[in-house]
């Protein structure tokens, strides 16, 4: 009895798999738009549903493999699933190497055929966040210590790895000030900066990181609630700004 189970478990996955069913049926599950969307390298595949949709009926396989490879890998933990995506975080960990990610859909007993992402590569393609800011006010300037932002991968003492560990990374700080004119004051990659305070409590300050290697900068963080006058400031909104 055992062994029936086991075989017939087997051969509902090997058609679910490997093909069987109307043609109709397989292109109307079908998973339409697979894609990878990616922030501070956590890669998240998403899809939409086929035509032939029911919330409460279908399910999803999900499978991935590395660009090269004949074979494709089941995501156990998207193996009939009712989301519409899969974190494959951990499966995509060698940040620089390519990826495909691939979505079968089954609903009343019929399946759908496989959808495949186009090519992806965490490294080159996620998104970066903006940096975090901490302000020590001293009697006649700020300091500005820039975070950057962490990737979801840990080290072996359970420290999340800095995304400043992938990517050479080149911080920006603006000033904007009540009619919205940006000023840059810094750029380079010290993630300490000091300046004169600000007189004009209206004025705020903008940091961003800019990636080189990729050419793209991150969102952007903005803090002004610090701003405090200084009756000995210059009339220009920042005397000057200096790495340390």
């Amino acid at each position: 009895m055992m062994l029936k189970h086991c075989f017939i478990s087997f051969l509902i996955e090997f058609l679910w798999i490997h093909g069987g069913g109307s043609q109709p049926v397989q292109e109307s599950l079908k998973p339409q738009r697979v894609e990878f969307q990616s922030f501070n390298l956590r890669s998240i595949l998403h899809w939409h549903p086929g035509s032939d949709f029911t919330p409460n009926n279908t399910v999803y396989f999900v499978q991935y493999k590395i660009y090269g490879q004949k074979e494709w890998t089941n995501k156990e933990d998207c193996w009939g699933i009712r989301e519409l995506f899969c974190d494959l975080t951990n499966e995509t960990s060698d940040v620089q190497e390519p990826y495909y990610g691939r979505v079968k859909a089954a609903s009343a007993g019929m399946h759908g055929n496989w959808s495949m992402s186009k090519r992806f590569t965490p490294w080159w393609e996620t998104k970066i966040g903006p940096p975090s800011i901490s302000v020590i006010q001293r009697n006649r300037s700020i300091q500005l210590i820039l975070h950057a932002p962490n990737s979801p991968y840990k080290r072996k003492n359970g420290i999340n790895i800095s995304i400043q560990s992938y990517y050479e990374l080149v911080y920006q700080v603006f000033i904007i000030n009540n009619s919205l004119d940006k000023q840059k004051v810094y750029e380079g990659s010290n993630d300490k900066v000091e300046m004169d305070m600000i007189p004009d409590s209206g004025n705020c300050i903008v940091a961003e990181i800019y990636l080189p290697e990729i050419n793209q900068s991150s969102m952007s963080t903005e803090i002004c609630s610090f701003m405090a006058p200084r009756k000995d400031t210059e009339n220009s909104p920042l005397r000057n700004a200096n790495s340390i």
